[in-house]
Order: structure tokens, then sequence, then C-alpha cells
């Protein structure tokens, strides 16, 4: 690996920074003071000057208005984007959606770019991705109890859904949904594309998270879907196919996750190092002066360092040999960086005392919304156990599913 940027990417990043401290950073407050809903209006006003300036949807391709930009080179991005919770919100790279567009640009028909994955580029749309359920482990994405039947020329849909990230004022949904109990069970469940205002989908409840329910883009909902009829080209890469694709997009999304976390990271050691330098404790004494301080910032400062160059060479197997070859260093990201984010975040509290815990510094909030990093998008256990089953295997024992 090469870790010189090149000056295209060294210009973007800069541009991008410079952007996030002019229109992204002023956001935080107001979206604190009004909610997600409430600011709407100065969050359209902050994409629409992204998009004028020329650093709209990174991700996809340039013919959908994007900038097109490689894995690695995103995933530079990414972590300028991350250090705000709006961040890539404003850029139109957040999840869900930017999975969504993975998907549907690479798996959809040619109506369904047109009709789902066009407005979602431009803004016009939001979506979500239904697969968690509330009587099922998530981190069993074979075992699903809702189910899409064939009636003639519909899949009529059938169950509960939760922890269903933006789904409040979404569009539409990608459901993951059992299509044939009795295949394998890594081809029973597809991928359903299915509007909100279709009969039969119930947005039950936003689901509050350590006391914030939140709303719009910044929530978690529970959804029935009670005999929800969507046409049967609504079908989305190929019947039996959902947990192949749900793997393919999960895999790319946790790069995503482990930049932007990375990204808040950085936030939370920069406001802990400006606490540590500027907060006296006595006359004259500032807190940095004190030893125990000074090992918070110097740990954290190598482990995030750290996770990043791991990161970067996930995302540059991705880029040299393909998603597959780097399925062990995605899963281990994936609990290295989740974990050191927790505890640089937690340091930074610690380090503004009872500040730390108010909505006066963004850290609070950056604490709430990802505690759930350690679990959404495959829990630490389940990654720990996936990378260490392959290594044992090598070694001549054989774990299986179960281990």
């Amino acid at each position: 690996m090469d870790f010189a940027l090149p000056a295209e990417l060294e210009s973007l990043l800069a541009r991008a920074q410079d952007f996030m401290r002019e229109h992204v950073y002023p956001l935080e407050p107001v979206v604190a003071r009004k909610g997600f809903d409430g600011a709407k209006a100065e969050l359209d006003s902050a994409r629409e000057a992204c998009r004028r300036a020329g650093l709209w949807l990174p991700q996809m391709p340039e013919d959908y208005g994007g900038r097109g930009l490689p894995f690695l080179h995103h995933a530079h991005l990414s972590e300028v984007l991350g250090r705000s919770l709006l961040g890539h919100y404003v850029f139109n790279c957040q999840a869900p959606d930017a999975g969504n567009m993975e998907l549907l640009h690479e798996q959809g028909s040619p109506e369904q770019k047109e009709r789902f994955l066009r407005p979602l580029c431009e803004g016009r749309f939001r979506s979500c991705f239904s697969m968690t359920e509330p009587d099922r482990a998530g981190s069993n994405p074979t075992w699903l109890d809702t189910k899409a039947v064939l009636d003639g020329d519909e899949w009529v849909i059938d169950g509960r859904k939760w922890f269903t990230t933006a789904a409040d004022g979404a569009d539409f949904a990608i459901v993951m949904a059992v299509t044939d109990p009795d295949a394998a069970p890594h081809q029973r469940a597809s991928m359903i594309l299915v509007p909100t205002d279709t009969p039969g989908f119930v947005h039950t409840r936003r689901i509050a998270i350590m006391g914030e329910e939140g709303s719009g883009w910044m929530s978690h909902s529970e959804i029935e879907y009670r005999e929800c009829r969507v046409p049967k080209e609504n079908l989305l890469g190929g019947q039996g196919f959902g947990f192949m694709l749900a793997q393919h997009r999960l895999g790319p999304g946790r790069i995503h996750h482990c930049m932007r976390w990375l990204g808040l990271c950085e936030r939370a050691f920069d406001l802990m190092c400006e606490r540590a330098a500027k907060r006296e404790i006595a006359p004259g004494k500032p807190l940095g002066t004190r030893q125990i301080v000074q090992e918070w910032i110097a740990t954290s400062r190598a482990e995030i360092d750290a996770a990043r160059l791991y990161v970067q060479k996930a995302a540059w197997t991705i880029d040299t040999k393909g998603l597959y070859a780097a399925r062990t260093e995605i899963s281990c990201i994936k609990f290295f960086v989740a974990d050191i984010l927790q505890k640089v975040v937690d340091r930074a509290i610690q380090t503004h005392g009872a500040l730390g815990i108010t909505e006066d510094t963004p850290l609070s909030a950056i604490f709430r919304h990802e505690r759930g990093a350690r679990i959404y998008d495959g829990p630490d256990e389940v990654h720990k156990h996936v990378v260490a089953r392959r290594a044992l295997k090598a070694h001549g024992l054989e774990l299986g599913g179960n281990g």
C-alpha cells in the first residue's frame, strides 16, 4: 500500500473539510434543538449547497449525479464526513440509502432504477432497509418470520420488522422476506421493493434509543406488513437471492461505518484535548497536567491511528482483490473500530466531567447514537466467531456454522 494520497484526493478532502466547517457543524445545535424533522429546511439548504459545491453523492457514478470515487478514496472522505452525525446525510451518502443505492445500481431492473434509484440519488427520496425482526435474532439473517407469497402478479407480504433505520418519512423499503420456506437456509429469503404508501405497510412506532425517539432519517422504527401487496416486478435481484445480496450490501457498508466511526473518534479526541488544555482544576493547573488524562490522550491517539490503517488496508483489499478476499479484514475492523469508538468517546466524556453528558457538546449524542455500533451490521461476538473459525480452519479445526 502507498500511503501518499493523490493530489486530487487531497484537494477533495480539503474542500470537504471546509464545507463541514461552514455548513455541517453549525447544523448540529439546530438539529439538537429542533429535531431532524424540525430542521428540514436547514438540512435541505445544506444539501443543496453540497450539490452546488460538486461534493454531492461521492460514492455513485457520474451518470447518476455522483463523483464516482474509488472505494478507498471514498473511505478517506467518509472519515471527514463522519466527524459529524449529519455529515453523510448532507452529502447524500448516508446509511441506509447508500447501501440501497448500491443494491439498486447493481441488481435493479431498468424500471426499478428509474423509479427508485434515480430519485434516491437526486435526494428526492429517502429509503430504509427492513430486515431485523423483534422475534428473531438479528445475528441470524437466515432465520426470518416475515413471508412473501406470490399471488398471481403480486407479492403478499406479512410480518413484523423493527430497527428499520430511517423508515419514518422514507419513500420505500427494501424488505427481506421468506419466499421459499422449503429451500436451503441461505436461499429462502428474497428482497422486495415496497413503497411506504402501499396499503398494508404500517409504521407502528419510532423506537426510543437511550431515551431519544428521534424523527425522520435520525430514527429507528417498528414496521408491520399486513397483507401488503406489491407487483411481482418489485422483486430485487431474483428469488432466493436475499441473503447473498444482504451480505454483499453489508460488506462495503461496514467499511463506510468504520471510517465514519474514525471521524467521530477524531472529533471526540479533539474535544478531549481542547478540554484538557483549557480546563483548570486549580489556578494555573490545566486538567492536562494529570497523568491519567495524558494516558487517555496517548492511548486514544495510538488506537485511532492503528484502526485507520487497518480500515484502509481492508478498503485497499476490496479495490485490488475484491470483496470476497477482504471478508476477514471486514469482520475484524467491524468489532475493532466499534470498540475503539466507544472507548475514545467515553474518555472524552470523562475528561469533560458533567459537561460531557449534557447536550452542550456533541459527545452525548455521539455516545447515544453510536453505542449500537457494536450491535448493528453483525454484533461484535458474531464477527469474532467468524474470524476465529477461519483462522482455526487453516490449522485443521473445523467448527462449522455454529462453532
